[in-house]
């Protein structure tokens, strides 16, 4: 890009502020790692003990900001071969577009149950968050055969790095249609700032403990 000194002083403002959301993303993650540290080594133990010879972490492909690929983690929660076994029950989605989700997955272990409820095998994302692939807040990272079917308005969504959470996480999550997600996503995009992000965090927090009681 060619800089006049017209649009010099807006990069650097952008730049300013791309800087003090990563610090964000920074203190956040390392937080939540730390504070977390004790449960992360119970869930490694207990999904080991589950199928010792299973690996705890899930790794997977997904679409991040502008395109770019990365490998996300997360806590194994499925069946080893889950991905192999997508196609048997791909007609029982219960997302309308280009999104997978179905509630009584069968390919979901017992103890994959219990991470989900409480959104646990999310957790190893902040290590994604520390590598620069993720924001604590932000869109939902899609899968790249997901991104194959975006129409035009869709990929506004990889305009900013995807989240462990976001507005659509707390505003309905799976009963919430595609269309409504990126809907969500773009009004986040558009109204972005550290005081949003922290609201988003802390009702995320609620509606964890809520689920606890």
């Amino acid at each position: 890009m060619f800089y006049t000194s017209q649009n010099l002083p807006v990069v650097v403002q952008n730049r300013k502020i791309e800087r003090r959301y990563r610090v964000f993303d920074i203190l956040v993650a390392s937080l939540a790692l730390c504070v977390s540290a004790p449960m992360i080594l119970l869930v490694t133990l207990c999904i080991k003990i589950s199928d010792w010879k299973a690996p705890v972490f899930f790794k997977q492909e997904r679409i991040g900001r502008n395109g770019k690929s990365f490998m996300m983690y997360k806590f194994r929660s499925m069946q080893v071969d889950a991905e192999k076994q997508k196609g048997a029950i791909e007609s029982q989605n219960e997302m309308s577009g280009p999104m997978f989700k179905m509630e009584n997955d069968p390919r979901i272990t017992r103890i994959g149950k219990w991470l989900r409820k409480f959104s646990i095998d999310e957790f190893p994302q902040f290590i994604n968050v520390l590598q620069g692939d993720m924001s604590c807040v932000g869109p939902r990272p899609p899968l790249p055969e997901e991104v194959q079917e975006y129409e035009s308005h869709h990929l506004k969504r990889l305009s900013v790095k995807p989240g462990c959470t976001g507005l659509w996480q707390v505003s309905g999550r799976n009963r919430l249609s595609f269309e409504e997600m990126v809907e969500l996503d773009i009004l986040y995009i558009k109204n972005q700032s550290i005081r949003l992000n922290i609201r988003i965090i802390l009702r995320t927090f609620r509606e964890l403990l809520g689920k606890g009681m």
